[in-house]
């Protein structure tokens, strides 16, 4: 780690030519005001359209931003591993790239581990005091609830909403979290939650504002069955002993 670099943001990007942009630019204007030094890492998932070209030429005019290429599309808990592995800052912030929760809300994540000791704050739509000024779909939001069910009842009981692109952690524990995580698909966060309650990690569960976009990358169609064979999974190699520290992590596809 480069002790120098106060916070890195990782952002798994897949196909989002029109929104990377736009995203970058706030977030840039966002961070230059804090005061302290940070970078940006987009991990481009295989695009097969300008994603790449744009994060590279934001980042000819802005030396904090570093772009990381996956030769195919692997997946986005894949994509935020990466990430990780290439952060250099003392905390990691994972954002997704189309902001629906707004870089100005990680004001709300740091007090969590800044002043009570905890590891990892996450954004969340459930929580009192959350504010979603744009709604998903019926059926989306009743699917995140089933979701969300299955994930409290399966793997991480107490937090409601263990799905929403904006965490916060201490990098270490990123680091280490991440160096064990093995779900490549969407379920990635239920499966890195489980590890940090696994290991003993104090996590915040903070109300953010929210914008559902209306280009959502999880598809109606299939995706929930893998998510939800994903969480399974996760308990299903715990038992098997594969987070041991040295097992050896298989591809995951989801």
């Amino acid at each position: 780690m480069n002790a120098s670099v106060r916070l890195s943001v990782v952002i798994p990007a897949y196909n989002e030519e029109e929104r990377l942009g736009p995203t970058l630019g706030r977030i840039l204007d966002y961070l230059s005001g804090c005061g302290y030094p940070f970078e940006i890492i987009v991990v481009d998932d295989g695009s097969t359209d300008g994603t790449a070209a744009v994060a590279r030429r934001v980042s000819e005019t802005h030396r904090s931003v570093r772009l990381v290429p996956n030769e195919t599309n692997r997946g986005k808990g894949y994509s935020v591993r990466r990430g990780v592995e290439e952060a250099r800052g003392e905390y990691i912030l994972f954002s997704d790239a189309d902001l629906s929760t707004p870089i100005e809300e990680l004001r709300r994540l740091f007090p969590p581990l800044l002043e009570e000791g905890c590891d990892i704050a996450i954004g969340s739509r459930a929580a009192r005091g959350s504010d979603v000024r744009v709604h998903q779909p019926w059926y989306r939001e009743l699917m995140g609830k089933i979701f969300n069910k299955i994930v409290r009842l399966v793997a991480v009981r107490g937090l409601r909403d263990t799905q929403c692109g904006f965490k916060l952690f201490r990098g270490a524990v990123a680091r280490e979290l991440f160096a064990a995580q093995r779900v490549e698909g969407f379920s990635f966060d239920v499966e890195t939650l489980y590890l940090a309650r696994k290991a003993g990690r104090r996590i915040a569960e903070v109300p953010v504002t929210w914008y559902n976009s209306p280009r959502s990358r999880v598809s109606i169609v299939g995706d929930p069955a893998r998510m939800f064979l994903d969480v399974l999974r996760i308990r299903l190699d715990d038992l098997r002993g594969r987070y041991r520290p040295g097992a050896p992590r298989r591809r995951e596809r989801s």
